[in-house]
């Protein structure tokens, strides 16, 4: 059942949205060679808390960290560990959410770890050019495939990959609700879009091949090829005219 939030549950979710906001803004400035994937958990940790909210991800289904931290091919759900250390070159997947009241906001964003390749910084960019071509569908009146089928076409059109197995949702007093939202798909279909909802839009967007595989910790998902990856996500609302990003 999808959930039409009132106005003050959309505040709420505004007030979390922008704290989940300034901490990935911010760890585009910390995020460097030689720091670790515990590094990064610690300050958003620490930045959340320090707001008065609480990291959503911490404890959620038993995950241990306040942030998914997540390497190279490493897509979603990577563990925060002191002995996993970012190198030069390498790409880093930022997926946090914080907590105000009860509501949540949740979004996420790749960082370049000091001069990554041509290769790996076309790949973030579509990623990101890919949420925004989704959202341009973000409307009332549309089709929720309208935004998955913009998003695919994006990234497909400069030779990516599209994820399947792992798709955006909404969200609201729960991380996760209704309606599930691929990053893929034929336009015209699904739910039509009404003001109030409010959308994790996430495209996971990889070099080479979409199909992944968990590791042995249960948690982490991969590109079965060892081909990059990269996310991009923001929690939106639904309005009569453009969308509200609140996570922006």
């Amino acid at each position: 059942m999808i959930i039409i939030k009132s106005k003050d549950e959309i505040d709420l979710m505004r007030e979390s949205g922008k704290v989940t906001g300034y901490v990935l803004r911010t760890l585009a400035d910390i995020i460097k060679p030689g720091i670790s994937t515990m590094d990064i958990n610690n300050y958003v940790e620490k930045t959340i808390t320090g707001y008065n909210m609480y990291p959503t991800f911490k404890g959620y289904g038993g995950f241990p960290g306040a942030a998914c931290v997540s390497i190279n091919e490493e897509i979603v759900h990577g563990i925060p560990s002191k002995e996993r250390i970012l190198k030069e070159g390498d790409v880093v997947s930022v997926d946090v959410g914080s907590t105000w009241k009860h509501y949540v906001s949740d979004a996420a964003r790749t960082y370049p770890v000091g001069e990554i390749s041509e290769d790996a910084l076309n790949l973030i960019r579509t990623t990101e050019e890919s949420f925004f071509k989704g959202i341009e569908f973000a409307k009332v009146g549309h089709r929720l495939s309208d935004v998955s089928h913009a998003i695919q076409e994006h990234a497909e059109s400069a030779g990516f990959g599209v994820i399947r197995d792992y798709v955006g949702h909404g969200v609201g007093r729960n991380l996760h609700e209704d309606p599930p939202i691929p990053n893929y798909g034929d336009p015209g279909k699904g739910p039509r879009l009404q003001e109030g909802m409010v959308l994790a839009i996430e495209p996971m967007i990889v070099q080479g091949s979409y199909k992944t595989e968990t590791l042995l910790n249960d948690w982490t998902v991969v590109t079965v090829d060892g081909g990059l990856s990269a996310h991009y996500e923001n929690t939106i609302v639904i309005n009569d005219g453009e969308p509200e990003l609140l996570t922006l």
